[in-house]
């Protein structure tokens, strides 16, 4: 559950102080799907995402917390800063990505590169390209030494009511089957307070989420090369 926000209002860092803070919850059908396969995968994920842009750029992070038999079993986090000092839509991109779970504490990745972004006229559509190095800081198997491509977009349609976003990151890890690790996670949300009859202030989305991986999923067998498309429902709050 990650990126989503920062598809949406990347393009917006040239207005200063402008800020967006959501907290979602989903629920995983892994086991539905997979069954004793994906046993061990908590069913519930809650999501805190915030963006902030300013007068040099952006700031963007997420936390999840995931969730099983009312006990918080894993949490993970993305930080990214990005740096613009110019009219033209290329910036500056570094990032830090990491965690801590039942079993340890995550891969820690640093990363750093440029960022393309882009928008519309009114900004119901976005999207955003980022070449980036990556350094694999607990790497045991391969090089520590990486790169990642990331695509992020939004689109929002039917007078705001609808959003379809998302986004697509690819990278190299020699610790794993093929050396490539992919992760997506596209979203579709229904915004109530698009409605007439709710009020503009109640903003509650309801909609559901794919995510779809290779190499990031780790099944009961312990073998963490695979490819996996898991869907959820989801709520989000936006404030």
């Amino acid at each position: 559950m990650r990126k989503i926000l920062f598809s949406a209002l990347l393009v917006l860092a040239s207005l200063p102080a402008f800020a967006q803070l959501n907290v979602q919850m989903h629920y995983d059908f892994a086991k539905a799907l997979y069954g004793s396969e994906l046993d061990n995968r908590p069913r519930w994920t809650a999501t805190i995402e915030n963006f902030k842009a300013d007068k040099w750029g952006s700031t963007y992070f997420f936390v999840d917390g995931n969730f099983a038999d009312n006990t918080l079993e894993s949490a993970y986090a993305e930080f990214a800063r990005e740096l613009r000092f110019w009219e033209a839509p290329l910036a500056v991109h570094v990032e830090y990505n990491g965690g801590l779970s039942g079993n340890g504490s995550y891969n820690d990745a640093y990363l750093a590169g440029g960022a393309w972004n882009w928008a519309n006229k009114d900004f119901s559509k976005t999207f955003s390209l980022q070449l980036l190095y990556k350094y694999l800081a607990r790497q045991q198997v391969g090089s520590k030494h990486s790169w990642q491509v990331t695509t992020v977009w939004g689109i929002h349609f039917a007078n705001g009511l609808c959003t379809f976003s998302g986004y697509a990151d690819l990278w190299h890890d020699g610790s794993v089957k093929g050396n490539l690790m992919l992760s997506s996670e596209p979203q579709f949300w229904f915004n109530l307070a698009a409605l007439d009859s709710v009020d503009d202030d109640f903003k509650l989305s309801l909609g559901a989420e794919l995510e779809l991986s290779k190499g990031l999923v780790w099944p009961t067998d312990g073998m963490n090369d695979r490819f996996y498309a898991i869907p959820t429902l989801a709520a989000k709050w936006t404030f």
